[in-house]
């Protein structure tokens, strides 16, 4: 049997906040969830706002299945990912605003 590292009761989230052209993006990389506008605060208050729903809905369904909350991101972020976590130089299109992981518990 497969186990997760994200559970209705533990786990985690990262995300990252970044702009491309005029628009800022806050994407959180276990979901899949993507918020976009003109304000990097206001995207990010709006994704973590998502994930909060997404995570109490996960709650309510009986038998959801792990994955949902384990999801694949797409190559493109986790890349930015490991070169925002471990510091190394950055070559792409994007200014990065912040990144971090969120605890599920806190949610």
């Amino acid at each position: 049997m497969k186990t997760f590292p994200n559970t209705a009761q533990k786990g985690s989230v990262r995300y990252i906040v970044f702009k491309e052209k005029k628009t800022w993006y806050a994407v959180a990389l276990e979901f899949n969830i993507i918020e976009s506008g003109e304000d990097p605060q206001l995207v990010l208050f709006r994704l973590f706002e998502a994930i909060k729903g997404y995570v109490a809905s996960f709650k309510k369904v009986k038998g959801a299945r792990p994955y949902t909350l384990n999801q694949k991101s797409e190559d493109e972020y986790e890349k930015l990912w490991i070169k925002l976590r471990y510091k190394k130089p950055i070559r792409s299109p994007y200014t990065v605003h912040t990144f971090g992981e969120r605890n599920l518990a806190l949610v």
